[in-house]
């Protein structure tokens, strides 16, 4: 580190106000605080005497999302040799998946990152720091086979139309790494939906296995018919293990980091116990998701589809609900800001969520729906809470 240290304090001054490379001094301020601490000073009141600054505290939700990208990894190489009938072992798996997910991450982090840099150049700031995360959160909601070209596509649109545009980091409306996703689901629908986009394999040269489908247990789900029970279409799936315990553990087909529930949930305490994500959120959306599911299962008859049938439980295991309850959801920005408006904001995300998986059935997810349409309305609920508590207030004053 001191060998770094000295190499960046070399080149500081020609970055500097009034030095030859001036006009860089975003970019070099942002490899300076990302590879060292700061030790830069406040000015004005007040001074708080921490290292924590806002990479630092992004970085929490980075190693959160450690226990997900692992298991994600894994998980495409897993799928992979389930489909072409061998066996799954751990290393070979392991390396399949970093060989399809690290060019994904390199061009998320290169475009998104080349933006940041031009938007600060141009504005004459540092770069912001909102990106670190969304770099890495955007890959984890896309199947492996994802072309690397609509990589840089939706990553450009997200920072640029989803943050850049509103001022940039604390200053967006919809969450940078969701508004990317769909802006790829919408623009280039067949290649982040259907059930052959989640495994990576190559037709042209794979020999795949005859009961081999690819599809996910929320599609298998929303395909089954009036009257059919979705439980049962989804223990009876010719390709794979579709059962309660492995899609929390997350060996089943879907979205890089979104199968494991678990991989979630570990994430979500590491969020928890740092007081970076908000525990209000996440159990509401849970709860909202969990209500709605209720409801649904009460609401079911002979014309319903087999989604109205499936277990509460199932659906926060399946798809990326908990992913989204977990790391989207809680976005510090874009999420509502008082205590009782997290409350709100978290469980109507939930139940959006569950409404769109079991009326729509051209879109058995909903989680990102739910979640871009709640950002929109998270600003809304907030004014009227704290209009509510002033007007209280102003009642005891009198």
């Amino acid at each position: 580190m001191k060998f770094i240290e000295n190499i960046l304090q070399n080149h500081h001054e020609k970055f500097e106000k009034g030095g030859k490379w001036h006009r860089y001094w975003p970019a070099f301020e942002a490899l300076d605080t990302i590879l060292l601490w700061t030790n830069s000073r406040t000015r004005t009141a007040p001074h708080v005497r921490d290292s924590l600054d806002l990479k630092r505290y992004m970085m929490i939700v980075i190693a959160a999302l450690i226990p997900a990208t692992l298991f994600g990894i894994y998980n495409i190489g897993y799928q992979h040799y389930m489909a072409l009938g061998q066996d799954p072992m751990l290393i070979e798996s392991f390396l399949f998946g970093l060989m399809k997910f690290m060019p994904i991450v390199i061009v998320s982090y290169a475009v998104g990152g080349l933006w940041e840099v031009l938007f600060s150049i141009i504005r004459k700031h540092e770069v912001n720091e909102g990106f670190l995360v969304t770099g890495i959160l955007f890959p984890l909601t896309l199947p492996a086979t994802i072309p690397l070209w609509q990589v840089a596509m939706g990553i450009s649109f997200g920072v640029v139309i989803g943050k850049e545009v509103f001022g940039g980091t604390g200053m967006n409306v919809l969450n940078p790494a969701l508004t990317a996703r769909a802006f790829v689901f919408f623009a280039y629908p067949a290649r982040i939906s259907g059930d052959q986009v989640w495994t990576a394999i190559d037709t042209a040269k794979d020999k795949v296995i005859d009961t081999f489908s690819g599809a996910t247990p929320l599609l298998v789900a929303s395909t089954t018919p009036a009257g059919g029970n979705a439980v049962e279409a989804i223990s009876n799936v010719t390709y794979g293990d579709f059962s309660l315990l492995n899609m929390f553990l997350g060996f089943i087909p879907g979205s890089i980091g979104e199968t494991s529930a678990l991989a979630a949930l570990i994430g979500a305490l590491i969020l928890i116990i740092t007081g970076v994500g908000s525990w209000r959120i996440i159990v509401s959306v849970f709860a909202g998701g969990y209500a709605m599911a209720v409801l649904m299962n009460v609401l079911a008859g002979p014309s319903s589809t087999g989604m109205f049938t499936l277990p509460p439980h199932f659906h926060l295991v399946m798809g990326g609900f908990a992913f989204g309850a977990v790391f989207m959801a809680t976005d510090p920005v874009s999420a509502a800001q008082t205590n009782l408006g997290k409350y709100i904001y978290g469980f109507l995300i939930g139940v959006l969520a569950l409404l769109v998986r079991t009326l729509n059935p051209a879109y058995p997810e909903g989680m990102m729906l739910a979640i871009l349409f709640m950002n929109v309305f998270s600003p809304l609920i907030d004014y009227y809470i704290v209009k509510g508590n002033m007007k209280r207030r102003l009642q005891r004053a009198v």
